[in-house]
């Protein structure tokens, strides 16, 4: 090997950690970019009626549908990954995203063409979720499977910081359109950040092209050890990991969609806050998401992976209550240190679960059980979060402590989750980030 070549395969973690990161942000800000408008201004589009509550709720629907196809994204691209490759499947997934994001800001609008309008929507988020389905498997392995093995955690939380950074992204653009006069965001102005997908569509191609596969997959190829039916294998084999991985996610998916897309509803709706202020707000919590993962990421190398999400769970569990009290104040440093403080511990363990949930699966089905874990878990308890959150809202008005039990719930089941694959031995062992993927409580116990 030359040594240029050699310098090349040193650089390839820090280049797939980089596209990981680059990849997921665009994926998440154009799915982000659709759970924003649909709290500002879908409603009045695309979901016009007398009482905005049935507006509000038919706009989270269609919110959720993305949820619903994410499964389906997961598994298609899954084994597609397992199959034939990190690489090829989330190039394919950049361009399914790209594509539907940049045809809704094309969209007309229920006044224009009627029924049409929510259906040509609905079929648009469809093709959002099976793309965001798909992707963050494959960005997580990619960055983890490049990484040394003592250091995947960290290098595997590089895709999970591409949340933080879309939604600074998403609300930064939000945030200057929403300032247009008159009717110019719901007239256009809203299209803006739908159209730019297609902007950073080009950017991530260039630098997702440049990364090699993953030498895990390569190996795993070369040994001839590849499954031909990756779906089939990782629910025959590993059922129970995927099914407590699943639990696993819960708050690191569904902490956020409340905090990010139901609290942008009840704080204009039903505090009347200004929706400018929310967003600024909300964009300000990013940056100390952003900053907590790192963080957060290091403090799970030193102390481990299962000790750290059980901790942060727990911490979880507690946030919401002193969250609500400050959001209730109605002042930005109120709001922005409630929701910084629930953020720090769902974001934290956000940052630790992609690199965790990596090591219990073997290489030749991994690509498939973590998006399928992650991914139904989203659709079950990331999709219904924000209508959840409206339905409570409408049955206790003017009351925060039904939402706020509501949220511990949700760090509850992760706190469960991680204790199940801990307790079972299906994860990686506390303090060694080297031990071999196991599947069995049985393989571990014989080690």
């Amino acid at each position: 090997m030359s040594a240029t070549s050699s310098a090349s395969v040193k650089r390839q973690p820090v280049r797939a950690a980089t596209a990981a990161f680059a990849g997921t942000t665009i994926e998440w800000y154009d799915f982000f970019v659709y759970s924003t408008a649909s709290a500002l201004i879908f409603p009045q589009l695309f979901f016009p009626n007398s009482d905005p509550s049935v507006g509000l709720l038919a706009s989270f629907a269609t919110f959720a549908v993305g949820f619903f196809a994410r499964p389906f994204g997961g598994f298609l691209f899954g084994h597609l990954g397992d199959r034939f490759g990190r690489k090829r499947s989330l190039i394919a997934t950049l361009l399914l995203m790209g594509t539907a994001t940049t045809a809704i800001g094309l969209l007309p609008t229920y006044s224009q063409i009627g029924i049409w309008a929510p259906i040509l929507l609905i079929v648009c988020r469809l093709l959002q979720g099976v793309s965001v389905g798909g992707e963050w498997g494959g960005a997580v392995l990619m960055a983890g499977e490049h990484a040394p093995k003592e250091q995947r955690t960290w290098y595997a939380s590089f895709a999970q910081l591409g949340s933080p950074a879309a939604v600074l992204l998403s609300m930064g653009i939000f945030a200057i359109v929403t300032r247009m006069s008159g009717e110019n965001f719901a007239v256009w102005g809203w299209r803006i950040p739908f159209l730019l997908s297609f902007v950073l569509l080009i950017i991530g191609m260039m630098i997702r092209l440049g990364v090699n596969e993953s030498p895990e997959f390569a190996e795993a190829t070369e040994r001839k050890t590849l499954s031909r039916f990756p779906i089939i294998e990782a629910f025959r084999s590993a059922t129970k990991p995927i099914i407590f991985t699943l639990l696993a996610f819960t708050i690191g998916t569904a902490g956020f969609y409340f905090t990010n897309t139901f609290l942008i509803a009840y704080t204009t709706r039903t505090l009347g806050l200004d929706r400018s202020l929310i967003l600024e707000c909300l964009a300000m919590v990013a940056v100390v998401q952003f900053i907590g993962q790192l963080v957060a990421a290091k403090i799970a190398e030193k102390i481990g992976d299962s000790k750290f999400l059980l901790i942060a769970s727990a911490l979880a569990m507690l946030a919401p209550y002193p969250m609500f009290l400050l959001v209730e104040l109605k002042t930005q440093i109120g709001i922005v240190a409630g929701v910084s403080l629930a953020t720090l511990c769902a974001s934290g363990f956000y940052a630790v679960i992609a690199g965790y949930a990596s090591k219990v699966f073997p290489v030749e089905v991994r690509y498939t059980s973590i998006s399928a874990a992650y991914q139904l878990g989203g659709a079950i308890f990331g999709g219904f979060t924000p209508m959840i959150g409206v339905v409570l809202t409408s049955n206790y008005p003017g009351q925060w402590w039904p939402l706020a039990i509501f949220y511990s719930v949700l760090a509850g089941v992760s706190f469960l989750g991680v204790l199940l694959l801990s307790y079972a031995g299906f994860a990686a062992k506390h303090g060694q980030a080297n031990v071999a993927p196991v599947i069995s409580a049985k393989a571990v116990a014989t080690n």
